[in-house]
């Protein structure tokens, strides 16, 4: 009879291409998962809705996929830090195995299990599977790790890429008196996301679960990919982005079976505009391993700024100028409905991202963090590597060889939503403005008072010239 071997998920919710469960499956048949609902995790206060009954659905899904290949995925509410050595000792487990984590949290978690896994007497492996390349692959000449996308990039896409690892098949899961051991030591049933205290109902842009994942990758590569440099702009335009952006960030795929499919696509274009689509989303792909490698590397950047003129940088905060960015009643039309969708759908097209970010930092001069949380408490497939990534480059606090970069509301409409289509979508009270006003932003004040539309709470002119004076006040001191 085989050694039980248990596997912890965290951010790799499927049995295909994991690397630390199909080397479990590799030494022993007999192979378990658990799923850890983690307390500190889930009682933050930027968790969510839409992500929890994102993970909850990835779960559920997982827990069938366990089923099928003769196995269970147990289920667990407690400080990993006790509950996962606990359960280990209970079902005797000759090892437990789990994928490795570049966050903060999950590194100072992994260190206090390994502990109390060590004082119990049972072995433990750990594995880098969310990773093309683990953080120490890519380093500078020097040895250092980089700071720079750029050369990040082309470190990072001449080497070459792992195979997916092989799916989990033929195991065996508990007995009935391991299962009643299991019991004691906490196993619960799975609970929905309002059994969790976390509530939405909109629908979700991806169906949770690997199958669902999968179908996405191969609809996405279908089509969309060869396209994807000339439209990943458009906002309106939903259908040029992947949408894998959740998956990746719970891991229902495998991030070895999405290269592989781009390569397989790679070999079938036709045409230099094909190739370069496929290379621009490969990428989007290096992006999120370059922010993924500097949080490893400098875990401070989830607290505060890169840049030394933005750790103490004189933030204006004006708390109502805030809350009308976050309710998007801003009186910039591109701007306020890129939150409108955040708030309706828990997810953001990125050019938009990008747009608002600018303009809560540049133009109402508001902390960059404050919009860091909000866009955690709100988007389904929120990380932390890339979410903060993404707010210090557009708040010019970061990783960033050309830092002061300012968006113009009027000039990103211009370009990526020429015919007002995606501002109509999600501010329907101006459907009936005329396009120009629309793009440009110079709707007459008879016609927002006719809309209940509020007018500009800020002059992007006037504020960005006060910006770059604080920011050059601060490179002097």
């Amino acid at each position: 009879m085989s050694d039980l071997i248990l596997f912890w998920h965290r951010r790799d919710l499927r049995i295909s291409d994991n690397i630390g469960l199909a080397a479990a499956r590799e030494q022993s048949s007999k192979v378990v998962g658990v799923f850890c609902l983690d307390p500190n995790l889930l009682e933050r206060d930027d968790v969510a809705p839409a992500r929890v009954t994102y993970m909850v659905g990835c779960l559920q899904a997982l827990q069938k996929r366990y089923s099928k290949a003769g196995s269970q995925l147990l289920i667990i509410k407690a400080d990993p830090q006790r509950g996962i050595p606990d359960l280990a000792t209970a079902l005797s487990a000759s090892a437990v195995f789990w994928n490795l984590d570049v966050e903060p949290y999950s590194q100072e978690r992994d260190r206090a299990v390994q502990e109390a896994l060590q004082q119990a007497g049972i072995p433990f492996k750990n594995f880098w599977d969310q990773l093309l390349h683990a953080p120490d692959e890519i380093r500078t000449g020097n040895g250092d790790p980089y700071t720079v996308y750029s050369p990040f990039w082309r470190n990072w896409s001449s080497k070459p890429k792992a195979e997916p690892a092989p799916t989990l098949e033929n195991a065996s899961g508990l007995t009935e008196k391991e299962q009643k051991a299991a019991q004691k030591a906490g196993m619960i049933a799975l609970p929905t996301a309002k059994d969790l205290g976390f509530v939405w109902d909109n629908p979700l842009l991806l169906e949770p679960g690997e199958a669902a994942a999968q179908e996405r990758l191969e609809a996405f590569c279908d089509r969309a990919i060869t396209d994807y440099q000339e439209q990943r702009n458009f906002p309106f335009n939903a259908e040029g982005t992947s949408h894998l952006s959740a998956a990746l960030k719970f891991g229902a795929i495998g991030v070895r079976t999405v290269w592989a499919k781009t390569a397989a696509v790679m070999e079938q274009a036709r045409s230099d505009e094909a190739q370069d689509g496929i290379r621009v989303w490969r990428q989007e792909l290096a992006w999120r391993e370059f922010y993924q490698t500097v949080m490893y590397f400098f875990p401070q950047l989830a607290d505060g700024a890169y840049r030394k003129p933005f750790q103490n940088f004189p933030w204006n905060n004006n708390s109502e100028h805030f809350k009308a960015w976050c309710d998007g009643k801003t009186g910039y039309p591109i701007v306020d409905a890129a939150m409108r969708q955040l708030n309706e759908l828990g997810w953001m097209h990125n050019r938009c991202r990008m747009i608002v970010a600018s303009f809560l930092t540049k133009d109402l001069i508001v902390d960059w963090r404050w919009g860091e949380a909000y866009f955690m408490q709100k988007l389904y497939d929120g990380d932390l590597s890339a979410n903060n990534g993404g707010w210090q480059w557009s708040a010019s606090s970061g990783m960033d060889p050309k830092p002061l970069r300012i968006f113009n509301p009027a000039s990103q409409t211009k370009k990526f939503d020429s015919e007002a289509e995606y501002i109509r979508q999600w501010l329907p009270e101006l459907r009936g403005i005329d396009t120009e006003a629309l793009v440009t932003g110079d709707i007459l004040p008879l016609e927002r008072d006719r809309c209940g539309y509020p007018a500009p709470i800020v002059d992007h002119n006037q504020q960005q010239k006060h910006f770059k004076a604080l920011y050059q006040q601060q490179k002097e001191a």
